[in-house]
């Protein structure tokens, strides 16, 4: 999707196509299609950016994914939103973590461990 369809669309559509990717890119992992979630990691990056740019920082609004039945769903969410609440999405990410769900499980770990250490500072 390139940035100009995602500017034309509101918010709530924008959670919509965030939610539809992180599904696609839930059943690219599943399939061991890594082509294919490279694309959708690209989408995902590009509504996500299209939220941040948005008056306020629009992110705030993937936060209801936060209790998703799907994990990816979730772990996207959370690290979407690192920036704008940080309890709440590195509280996402030990449930996550916590799942012993691979590979997700093992992302939320990583990223836990490097904002602990101080390796990432989510922006």
């Amino acid at each position: 999707m390139s940035p100009k369809k995602n500017s034309s669309k509101d918010n709530v559509e924008l959670v919509a196509d965030f939610l539809d990717i992180a599904l696609q890119q839930y059943d690219a992992i599943e399939k061991f299609d890594n082509a294919r979630f490279n694309r959708l990691y690209a989408r995902l990056k590009a509504v996500e950016a299209e939220l941040k740019s948005r008056p306020g920082d629009a992110r705030n609004a993937l936060a209801k994914l936060y209790q998703h039945n799907n994990v990816n769903v979730r772990l996207q969410a959370a690290l979407a939103t690192l920036a704008l609440q940080p309890f709440e999405s590195r509280e996402v990410l030990r449930q996550v973590k916590d799942t012993k769900i691979t590979p997700y499980s093992a992302d939320a770990w990583g990223m836990l461990n490097s904002l602990d250490e101080g390796r990432y500072e989510p922006d």
